[in-house]
Formats: structure tokens, C-alpha cells, sequence
């Protein structure tokens, strides 16, 4: 089968389209014909090493999973003897992120626990975008950030593709949504439901008087001492992104101290957790129009390393898309 790999750390030029050895399932696996597979800040950050901490998991100097891509949809090509929810012929999506990654190929070996079936009406395209964006921004809101209906939250980085599943996930709780993005992106993330907008190249949303009860921050590129300016006394700032290891560092040690001395709680949102119960919980709402996957570009699997390039820009407006197969 085809697949990307990658033997070296550096820009998306150590990217390779290669043949390699078609998986087969063992008794508790399932094997899946890609259809489609989405792109992600952590297959770069992989790919380049970046922080320096990615070394610690996958080798100091050169990479020992030299596979990438976590989010996929397709169908099943076969199952293992002791498989019990899936079936040949089943439309499903997965995330691998916890597995070994491996989606940027025709063919991926998975434990059945990390995918859920993917409705009729939800198209590849659309289920293969979700995993990872909308699990970070659930988790960061529901999980961490405790959100409510009816308060006021914030979402920094609102244009992204975790930010604007964001958005929306954060309207699918009741919440008055505030969206921050560029002045060409207003327009979409007043689409999928912002309530008000503010164009950063404008308007400075830690100092225009303005406070929230959640701020979930997509980009981390802000001060701790600005997220409080933006916070009622009792808000919560979940931050999610990394713009630099200066701000990392500030938002994991002096957040947490920060919020022993005051009312508010400023914290990272961690690691996603990819489980089967959220996923599905994602995928009905994309099932139901709760949701929608904002996409805004398709690259053959031949074109990853264009996919990886664009991405790594910071433009993409939404998700970014490998199309592998029908």
C-alpha cells in the first residue's frame, strides 16, 4: 500500500510517499481502507521535533514511529477473530493519536476501541476533520473549563481548526460565544454561530474592558496578566495552544500560582483524550447540523508535505484535508 513517512526530523521536504507493507488485523484489531484523513498542529510538531520535548517520546535524533496522521474515515476492509463491534463493509471514524498515528496511508491497523461508526449522512470529509479539533475543544470546555449555559466565553483563535469547532460546541452548551479572529475571517466564524466578533487587528480583547466567565484560547499567545484583565473574578481561561516556550512555561507555572491567590483559575488544557463516548457525542452533533466541519482545503495523499506546509502558515481556515481513497 501507499503511505507517508518520514525517517528524519525537519520541514515537510523528509515527508515521503512510499510503498510499505500492507497491515493485516490481529485478533483485537480492525483494518480500515482510508477514505480521507485530516492534518493536524501535532503531525508537524512530530515531524519537525518541535518543542524539543517531542524527542523525549518519539527519539532524540531521528523519529522511532515514522508514521503521522491520527483523525481518518473510511471503511472496513476486515476484522480481527475477537472484533465484536465492527463488521466488513461498516463506514467508521478514528482517531490513533494514542496508537501510533498512521492515517496518511491507503491502509490502517487500529484496536477497535478508537473508532466509532460514522452515520450516512455525515460525509468522510466532514467525520474525518472532527477527532481531534472537536475532542480538544469538548474537553477543554466541558472538562477543564466546566462551561454553563448562558455564560459569557471567549474563544481566541476562533478561525482555526480547533477554534471553530470551538464555537460551536460552546453555542451547543448555551453559552454567549465571543469569537476573536483576523478581519478576513469574521464572516465564517459569525457562520457557525458567534454571537459577537472581534477582529484582534483591531481591537485588544484583554484591554477593551470586556470580561468573560470562560476564555478558551486556541493559539496561547497571550500573557497570564492579560488573561486576567479578560476574566470576571471567579473566570476560567483554558489554554490550548502554543505560540512559544516562553508563554508554555508562563501559562503552566505561573498560571496554576496565580489561581491559588485569586478567585480565577487559569490553566492548559492538557492532552486530548480520544475515547469512544466523546467521539460519538461529536459525530451526533455533526449528525444532527449541531456541528459542522469547517473545511478549508483537500490535498491528495501524494501532496501531504503541501497539506503539512500550508498548515504550519497558521492561515488554514478550519480543518485540512488528505484525501486518500473511495
Amino acid at each position: 500500500m501507499k503511505a507517508i513517512v518520514y525517517t528524519q526530523y525537519g520541514s515537510p521536504d523528509v515527508l515521503q510517499f512510499k510503498e510499505v507493507e500492507k497491515p493485516t488485523p490481529k485478533a483485537n484489531e480492525v483494518l480500515v481502507k482510508i477514505h480521507t484523513a485530516a492534518a493536524n498542529a501535532l503531525d508537524w510538531h512530530f515531524m519537525r521535533a518541535e518543542p524539543f520535548l517531542a524527542r523525549l517520546e518519539n527519539g532524540l535524533f531521528k523519529p522511532k514511529n515514522t508514521k503521522l496522521g491520527a483523525d481518518f474515515a473510511g471503511r472496513v476492509e476486515a476484522v480481527g477473530s475477537s472484533v465484536t463491534q465492527f463488521k466488513p463493509g461498516d463506514e467508521v471514524v478514528g482517531n490513533n493519536f494514542q496508537r501510533g498515528l498512521g492515517a496518511f496511508a491507503e491502509y490502517i491497523n487500529v484496536s477497535e476501541d478508537v473508532l466509532v461508526l460514522k452515520p450516512s449522512p455525515v460525509s468522510f470529509e466532514d467525520a474525518a476533520a472532527a477527532p481531534t479539533s472537536a475532542l480538544t475543544a469538548l474537553q477543554g470546555l466541558r472538562d477543564k473549563g466546566q462551561i454553563k449555559p448562558g455564560q459569557k466565553v471567549l474563544i481566541n483563535g476562533a478561525s482555526g481548526g480547533v477554534g471553530s469547532f470551538a464555537v460551536q460546541i460552546a453555542k451547543a452548551f448555551s453559552a454567549e460565544v465571543t469569537a476573536v479572529c483576523s478581519t478576513r475571517n469574521l464572516d465564517m466564524v459569525r457562520s457557525v454561530g458567534a454571537d459577537h466578533v472581534i477582529d484582534y487587528t483591531q481591537e485588544d480583547f484583554t484591554n477593551n474592558g470586556q470580561q468573560y466567565d470562560l476564555i478558551y484560547c486556541a493559539v496561547g499567545n497571550r500573557s497570564v496578566s492579560e488573561y486576567q484583565r479578560a476574566l470576571k473574578p471567579q473566570g476560567v481561561c483554558i489554554i490550548a495552544g502554543i505560540t512559544s516556550l516562553r508563554l508554555m512555561f508562563q501559562h503552566l507555572i505561573l498560571g496554576p500560582r496565580r489561581s491559588k491567590v485569586g478567585g480565577q483559575r487559569i490553566g492548559t488544557a492538557g492532552t486530548v483524550e480520544p475515547n469512544q463516548k466523546d467521539m460519538a457525542f461529536i459525530i451526533e452533533l455533526l449528525e444532527t447540523g449541531k456541528i459542522v466541519s469547517v473545511i478549508d482545503r483537500c490535498y491528495p495523499l501524494t501532496e501531504t508535505a503541501e497539506a503539512i506546509r500550508y498548515l504550519e502558515t497558521g492561515r488554514a481556515r478550519g480543518k485540512v484535508i488528505i484525501g486518500v481513497g473511495q
